[in-house]
């Protein structure tokens, strides 16, 4: 894909209006200054002491935060607790210009948050202590299921795309329940020109008639239950090939859709008609974070069927998205921020001199 290609797929993906739909997370820093602890009357445990809060968006918002960056128009479809992380969450996906009349707001529920803290040591560094997870643990009451189904169902004709963010642990508990999941099934079915697209950390596997985006341990444990690979807890692209392209055939030969398989520094394996397809990952320099590469990709990837990219461009964007997440590291502890059009852009131009030269 030359450059002239990719800047028109990035120009007409940002005139499309994508549907985020699933668990969206508040990220919560807390800074703490170390030398600041003091013992606590009631306890004489040290009392650590906050001087700085930071918040973002993970899971379906950070999705939808990379989404915007590509200045693609977002709207949510989730259930938010009436809490403080649920006003904050709002707030943060207001302030990222995200359309957030499809979240139910329920007093039953938490909203779900990733509480990071952070400790501050003398000499200014930074280390991140053990996190706190707040999310639902209890399945999510069946009007409130009734009412997301409704709201898919209004917004589907006014959207180009679907991103499915599955981001719940357990089974039921989250947004994206038996009964959502198999009702975004018959949906893709419906409106067959609406690309659908999910990621799920626990159930790729239980997909129908929509495109994944599974990592390779997702697509592994999904298609070769009991499977082992050697070295890391991750599958390794360059020991464990056959294993990985095994799975990814299976994903796609079960549901009959495309599938994007994430292969971290091994770039995007794309399985479809004409695939399997790899899109290499970008080399990077300096420091980088891939804690937010997977958010970045899915949103490239997108962002690209919905301007009328093929499997493999939407493969090759995604790569390129990614590549220019994982250079957006912040401070211990905090998530990379996303990466825009203009810095994909630069990236295209900077692989293509590498390779050239």
């Amino acid at each position: 894909m030359d450059l002239e290609r990719f800047d028109l797929i990035l120009a007409q993906g940002a005139q499309k209006r994508i549907l985020v739909v699933g668990d969206f997370f508040l990220d919560r820093r807390l800074i703490i200054d170390g030398p600041l602890a003091e013992p606590a009357p009631e306890t004489g445990l040290d009392a650590h002491q906050v001087v700085e809060v930071q918040t973002g968006l993970a899971a379906a918002g950070a999705v939808s935060s990379n989404l915007r960056a590509l200045g693609v128009e977002v709207v949510a479809v989730g259930v938010v607790g009436d809490d403080g992380e649920g006003f904050e969450l709002l707030r943060g996906l207001d302030a990222a210009g995200v359309d957030i009349e499809g979240l139910v707001i329920r007093a039953d529920r938490f909203t779900p948050a990733y509480i990071k803290p952070v400790l501050r040591v003398r000499g200014g560094a930074l280390r991140e202590l053990n996190r706190i997870d707040i999310r639902n643990r209890g399945p999510l009451p069946r009007e409130v299921e009734d009412r997301v189904i409704r709201t898919l169902r209004g917004l589907l004709p006014r959207v180009h795309g679907v991103i499915i963010a599955d981001h719940a642990p357990e089974e039921d508990c989250g947004v994206i329940t038996e009964r959502v999941r198999d009702e975004l099934g018959i949906l893709a079915q419906t409106y067959s020109e609406v690309a659908f697209v999910a990621v799920s950390r626990e159930r790729i596997g239980l997909f129908s008639d929509v495109l994944t985006n599974p990592n390779a341990a997702e697509a592994v444990a999904a298609a070769a239950p009991g499977a082992r690979w050697r070295g890391d807890p991750d599958p390794d692209w360059e020991l464990d090939r056959e294993l990985i392209e095994s799975a990814g055939s299976e994903l796609y030969r079960k549901n009959g859709q495309p599938v994007f398989l994430t292969l971290g520094n091994g770039g995007i394996l794309a399985f479809h008609a004409q695939g399997p397809t790899l899109a290499p990952a970008i080399p990077a320099g300096g420091r980088v974070d891939t804690s937010g590469a997977g958010d970045a990709a899915i949103a490239g990837i997108m962002t690209a069927l919905c301007a009328g990219a093929t499997i493999a461009e939407a493969a090759e964007v995604g790569s390129l998205a990614a590549g220019a997440a994982v250079r957006q590291a912040g401070p211990a502890g905090d998530t990379p921020g996303p990466a825009t059009r203009r810095q994909l852009l630069a990236l295209w131009r900077e692989n293509a001199a590498g390779a050239s030269g």
